[in-house]
Order: structure tokens, then C-alpha cells, then sequence
């Protein structure tokens, strides 16, 4: 398919992708330095040393460049689900909406209203109150992140809703149930602890420049110490959530479980692959082709994460796509084929319900609707064809979570070292592992970038788990309009890349400020 044939479809997905990808490069330093800059002001309010006061002010400077930018990329993103994704929007809209307005009205305007204390106020108000504005910016960003994530969660695990078939929209039923759901909690701590390990390793890796310039050493090491803690701490919490992350994908999504293991064909006892390359000539989820060129298993892993048995049984795609094997519930798996029946009854439900209140039959109605909700828990299939669209990428899902989890035991391993030489050794003269930790600042981005990846690749071909595929909630743009569009805004994002990359260079390379340094030393 040549890029002007490409459906609207493709195209909207490509610009979803494209701005939250790039959005994601700023949220993270942004939650991850608001903690980092609030621990370093808390210990100047606690001992009085002047220097972690300049310390935290250089630090907030970084944050302010990488805030200002990261706004308007998340701004684009929202319109986004109006532009390009109306049908989603009218469909879920009084779910998917509340959460965000939520953000918007408490969480991001807190973070914006203490931004400026904490900015102009170092002068202004007593060192208290300056340390609780600080502190205030980051629980303000954190619950913008809680919030967003809730949404997110929401389109993983719907809950909290009942379908209204008079307005053809889903209802919230249950506030709670969809704030609280185990998939948004546990997507929020794990999230948030990724947005940590950035900061932290951020933070680390432009404090280890500084000794290999052997500039500004004092300032450095504190940095170096606070960044050290707060990402080794993160990298250990990112496993424990990232374990409870597996655990509601085996219930919720096991699609998504099974091509992130390259799991074909199911069994009981599963293990978990450590490392594996698949072959790319399987080609097809029911052929006879072994998946895997070679694979390194750790025996009996897999069931244990996902369903805390040793000896569970974990479906493979076949067996999500054929169906019949038991579930947790005593029953057994519907296959595709009887998930797209009774899809289609369901819309077909739907439309015989419309008309027949459209010509005053409410007892045909009624019975319409009958069958509408005993139906609707497979509503979506009923827009898919063929079981191989319910199969996401699965190459690009395997590897991203299996290289996302060996960048997240390196850097524990990395942090470890850092400490060790922090208070055993003399870091500043261990040039080597100042190289390592200010080269592997990039590795903390990219692993978020294939979190996300395999969070929203590994769920496809699903907008809403189950209820609403993505050829259904696109809007009814043609697919040049939207390529136009992707044009557009990879050249303004990458505008703001670039500038927010050159602008916080200047600033690091200028460094903290000398005559501060300087008095408070002499």
C-alpha cells in the first residue's frame, strides 16, 4: 500500500502514534525532575545549606524548558480524539471524557497555579511555603498522569458503564469502578514510576557529565546522589508493577500476553521467555512453522505471573482465535467465530431496537434490547472479519517488552555500581562508568517509548477492549486529509524537539550558578 492510498484509518493511527510518542518524550522528565527538584529543596529547608538551594534552582530551570514544550504537544493530542476519532468520541465520550476533564480542571490547573511560587517566589514567600509549592507541582503532575492513565485504563478494562441504546452511547454507571479499576491504579504506579526513572537517570547521566568536565564536582555528586536513588528506587518498583501489569493482562488481554511472549500455541505450566528470536517465516497463527529460531525459557514463569499457578494454563493466539479452552470461570472460550455472531446480532439488535422506537413498538423494542445486552460483551467483533485481525504485531510487541525489561535490569545494575562507587570508592575519578550512565540516558526514553508500545500495539485491533475495533471509531476523513496533517505536525514536533534539545544544552553546559557556588564555599 503507497502512502496516498493508505487508508484514514492508517493515516490516524500513524498521527495518534506520531504525537504521543512525541509527547512522551517531555511528560516523563517532567514528573521525574518535579520529585528529583522537590527531595533536593526539602533538604535545603531541612539543613540550611545553601548549596542544595542552588542545586534545586538549576534543576527547575530544566523543568520549566521541558514543561513549557511537553504542554502543547498533550494539548494536540486531546483535540485529536475529535479530529480523527469522532465515532470513538461519541461512543465513549461520557466515560472517556470525564477523566480528562478531571485533569484539566483540578490536576493540571494545581501543577500550573504553584508552577509560578515555585519559579517567582524563591524571594517572595518563606522557604515553607516555596518548598510546599514545589512539592505541590509534583503531586499536581502526578495526578494530571493519574488521570490520563484512568482513560487509558478505561479503553484497556471498560467498567463502570452501561450502554444507552436510545442515545447509542456508553453511559458511566460506577465513578469509581472506572477511577479505581485495578488495570488504572496499577497502570498509574507503574507509569509513574517510568516517569521517575527517567528523571532519575536524566538527572545522573548530565551530573556524570560534569565530572568528566570536572566542573561544578560539588553540585555533580549531590545531583548524582539524588538522581542515583530516585531511579534505582524506580527501576525496582517498574519490576514489582510491571509484574502486576502481566498479571491483569493474562486476565483482561491475553492476546496481548501471548504475542508478547510469541505464544502460539497454549499450554499448561508456560514459561517465560528471557531471550528468543522469532522466525520470521511464520507467517500464519495456525501453520505448522515453529515460531521461535532459538528461545532461552525460564520454565513455569509465565503461568505464575499471569494467573499466580504454576501449572495454569496459558491460551496461545490459536487458542484465542479457535476458542475451547477453559477459563477461570468454569466455562469455556468462545471462539472468534462465535464472538463475531454474536457481534453482529448485537448491531444488528441495536438498529432493529432504533427503528422500532422510531415507529412507537416498545414491546419490539424491548425485546430488541434484550438481546443488544446479552450480546454486547461482544459488540466489536461484529466489525472484524477474520480471526487474524484480532492478532496484533507480534514481532514489534515481543521485542519491544523483551528489550523494555533488559533495559530495566541494566539500569538497577548500573545504579548499584553508582552507589557503590558513590560511598566505597571515588566516583568523581571513575571516568568509565561516567560514560556509561551519561550514554544510557537515551535507554530510560526508549523504554518508555516501548511500554507504550507494547501497551497500545499489543492491543490492537481494539480502540475498546472487545467493544470497539479501530476501523469503527475513526472519523469519516479521507486518508490524504489526515497524511497532510501527520506532515504537519511530525515537522512541528520535531521543531519543538529540537528546540527544547538546544535550549536545554545551553543550559547545562552553562551550568549552575558559579558566584552562588562560589560564596556559599567561601
Amino acid at each position: 500500500m503507497d502512502l496516498l492510498s493508505a487508508s484514514a484509518v492508517n493515516w490516524s493511527r500513524a498521527q495518534f502514534a506520531l504525537t504521543a510518542s512525541y509527547h512522551w518524550l517531555f511528560v516523563p522528565l517532567t514528573i521525574g525532575l518535579a520529585l528529583i527538584m522537590a527531595i533536593m529543596e526539602s533538604i535545603y529547608v531541612k539543613t540550611g545549606d545553601e548549596k542544595w538551594k542552588h542545586t534545586s534552582k538549576f534543576w527547575q530551570k530544566i523543568f520549566g524548558i521541558n514543561f513549557a514544550i511537553g504542554v502543547a504537544t498533550g494539548i494536540i493530542l486531546e483535540f485529536q480524539f475529535g479530529t480523527n476519532w469522532s465515532n470513538y468520541s461519541w461512543f465513549v465520550g461520557d466515560i472517556f471524557g470525564a477523566p480528562l476533564a478531571i485533569e484539566g480542571i483540578i490536576a493540571f490547573f494545581l501543577e500550573a497555579t504553584f508552577i509560578s511560587i515555585m519559579f517567582f517566589g524563591w524571594n517572595r514567600v518563606s522557604r515553607k511555603t516555596h518548598l510546599l509549592s514545589t512539592w505541590l507541582v509534583f503531586v499536581g503532575s502526578s495526578l494530571s498522569a493519574f488521570w490520563i492513565l484512568v482513560a487509558n485504563a478505561w479503553m484497556q478494562y471498560p467498567v463502570g458503564m452501561e450502554f444507552n441504546p436510545e442515545t447509542v452511547r456508553n453511559e458511566m454507571v460506577d465513578f469509581w469502578a472506572v477511577a479505581l479499576s485495578p488495570v488504572a491504579y496499577n497502570k498509574f504506579l507503574h507509569t509513574t514510576f517510568s516517569c521517575w526513572a527517567v528523571g532519575g537517570s536524566f538527572v545522573a547521566g548530565v551530573a556524570s557529565w560534569y565530572l568528566l568536565k570536572k566542573r561544578h564536582t560539588d553540585f555533580a555528586i549531590q545531583s548524582l546522589r539524588i538522581g542515583s536513588l530516585v531511579g534505582l528506587v524506580a527501576f525496582v518498583m517498574l519490576a514489582i508493577t510491571g509484574d502486576g501489569s502481566a498479571y491483569h493482562v493474562a486476565q483482561k488481554q491475553p492476546m496481548k500476553l501471548a504475542a508478547m511472549e510469541g505464544l502460539y500455541e497454549g499450554k499448561e505450566g508456560a514459561g517465560l521467555v528471557a531471550v528468543g528470536m522469532l522466525n520470521p517465516a511464520k507467517t500464519a497463527y495456525n501453520d505448522e512453522v515453529d515460531p521461535y529460531i532459538f528461545k532461552l525459557e525460564i520454565p513455569k514463569l509465565l503461568s505464575l505471573l499471569g494467573y499466580r499457578n504454576i501449572n495454569a494454563f496459558v491460551p496461545g493466539v490459536k487458542d484465542i482465535v479457535d476458542g475451547g479452552y477453559p477459563l477461570a470461570d468454569g466455562t469455556t472460550a468462545l471462539s472468534f467465530e462465535e464472538r463475531k455472531v454474536r457481534g453482529k446480532k448485537a448491531i444488528q439488535a441495536l438498529a432493529d431496537y432504533q427503528v422500532a422506537r422510531e415507529e412507537g413498538r416498545d414491546a419490539d423494542a424491548a425485546n430488541h434490547e434484550i438481546i443488544l445486552r446479552e450480546n454486547y460483551a461482544h459488540f466489536g467483533y461484529g466489525y472484524l472479519e477474520t480471526g487474524e485481525e484480532l492478532i496484533p504485531n507480534i514481532p514489534l510487541t515481543f521485542y519491544s517488552f523483551h528489550l523494555m525489561v533488559m533495559i530495566g535490569f541494566f539500569y538497577i545494575l548500573l545504579f548499584l555500581v553508582i552507589f557503590y562507587y558513590l560511598y566505597r570508592k571515588n566516583m568523581s575519578r571513575t571516568r568509565w562508568l561516567q560514560y556509561v550512565a551519561l550514554w544510557s540516558i537515551p535507554l530510560s526514553y526508549i523504554a518508555g517509548q516501548l511500554g507504550w508500545v507494547v501497551a497500545e500495539v499489543g492491543r490492537q485491533p481494539w480502540t475498546i477492549q472487545d467493544i470497539l475495533p479501530v476501523n469503527a471509531a475513526v472519523s469519516a476523513v479521507s486518508g490524504e486529509n489526515v497524511m497532510t496533517t501527520f506532515i504537519l505536525f511530525a515537522v512541528l514536533f520535531t521543531g519543538l524537539l529540537v528546540a527544547e534539545v538546544t535550549i536545554m544544552v545551553k543550559q547545562i553546559k552553562k551550568g549552575p550558578e558559579v558566584a552562588e557556588y562560589e560564596k556559599v564555599e567561601n
